[in-house]
Formats: structure tokens, C-alpha cells, sequence
């Protein structure tokens, strides 16, 4: 695969870890720093379990970093400027809305 190719696929992978409702409510509350899973799970809404599972997709896709803090898994955004990327689409969300308007 050419290199370009490759970049193409990875973004598409970035995209993909990022494309459910629940692990965008992570993204957001992990905007506000670091958090432990039992505060992330209230947040996320849903089982634990399903919720883990949620945070292990993010974090394959290099979206969140994970450390253990005594008993607890915390987790953070490896890069804040992800943020900046769902700012983006919901500014596309509102012309949508503004377009449905006319």
C-alpha cells in the first residue's frame, strides 16, 4: 500500500472508533480531564462491561491512554485537539439545520 493509502485507512480507522454515540459522551467528558471508569460509566450510560468495551476501542485507536491508580483505570485523552474534530462537526450539524430551515 502506498503510503498516502495507508494514512487514508488509518484516519478511516480514527473515524471509525469514534463513530458511536457512547464513545463521543466519553470524548466529551474526558475533555474535562482525567477520569476513573466508575465515574465514565454514569456518564456513558450502559453496563460496565459494554462501557469497557467502548474505552478499548478508543484506546486501540489512540484516542484515550489508560493507568492504573491503585485499585482504579483511569482514563484521559492522548490528544485534546480530537475535540477540535467533533467542534467541526457540529458546525456541519448546524448548517444542516440551516439549510433544512430554508
Amino acid at each position: 500500500m502506498v503510503a498516502k493509502e495507508k494514512i487514508y485507512h488509518l484516519h478511516a480507522d480514527i473515524l471509525k472508533a469514534l463513530a458511536h454515540p457512547i464513545r463521543i459522551k466519553i470524548v466529551e467528558f474526558l475533555a474535562g480531564g482525567e477520569q476513573c471508569v466508575c465515574k465514565i460509566v454514569p456518564v456513558a450510560g450502559g453496563e460496565r462491561t459494554g462501557v469497557s468495551k467502548h474505552l478499548a476501542i478508543l484506546t486501540k485507536a489512540g484516542i484515550l491512554s489508560s493507568r492504573k491508580k491503585g485499585l482504579f483505570v483511569c482514563y484521559s485523552l492522548k490528544i485534546k485537539s480530537v475535540c477540535n474534530f467533533l467542534t467541526c462537526c457540529e458546525n456541519v450539524i448546524a448548517e444542516q439545520f440551516k439549510e433544512k430551515k430554508k
